[in-house]
């Protein structure tokens, strides 16, 4: 999608989440929303979700799309790249990353968003996958982020 477009898109999604949490400040099924939205709204998404921690174990949690990992192997992988680089990580091509776990094989390409709560804390990763080579780049890394922050605004 051209960069653009998909900037605007985000901006849309982001407005439609925020009209949907001022009725419901529960961070689970604010994550939830963020899931499904994003999933049926961003086409090359093929893999939609979060990871949470739990103690030192990173648990799958709210998702849309095929069977996933359920736990993720500790210090491996991108979604450990993320909580440990404490930043987002995009991979243009999953098979090139050192220690990727392929939960699905049809994976191409992905993106890790760390999640925070309120105290700047990271608790887990937002994770996308999309079956396309190279579908994630900053546009994505940016607009993510701040639609992540939604988690925990309840004014």
């Amino acid at each position: 999608m051209e960069k653009n477009k998909k900037k605007a898109r985000y901006e849309r999604i982001y407005k439609q989440l925020e009209q949907l949490f001022i009725k419901c400040k529960d961070p689970g099924a604010r994550m939830a929303s963020i899931c499904a939205v994003l999933h049926y709204k961003m086409e090359s998404f093929f893999w939609t979700g979060f990871y949470l921690l739990q103690g030192d174990k990173l648990i799958v949690s709210t998702y849309q799309g095929p069977l996933a990992c359920m736990q993720l192997a500790k210090n491996q992988g991108v979604c450990w790249a993320g909580i440990n680089n404490g930043e987002p990580v995009v991979v243009p091509d999953v098979e090139q990353f050192p220690g990727h776990i392929a939960c699905d094989s049809r994976s191409k390409s992905e993106i890790v968003i760390p999640v925070r709560d309120p105290t700047g804390k990271i608790i887990g990763v937002l994770d996308i996958d999309s079956k396309v080579y190279n579908s994630f780049d900053k546009t994505d890394s940016d607009e993510l982020l701040k639609i992540i922050d939604l988690i925990f605004i309840y004014d």
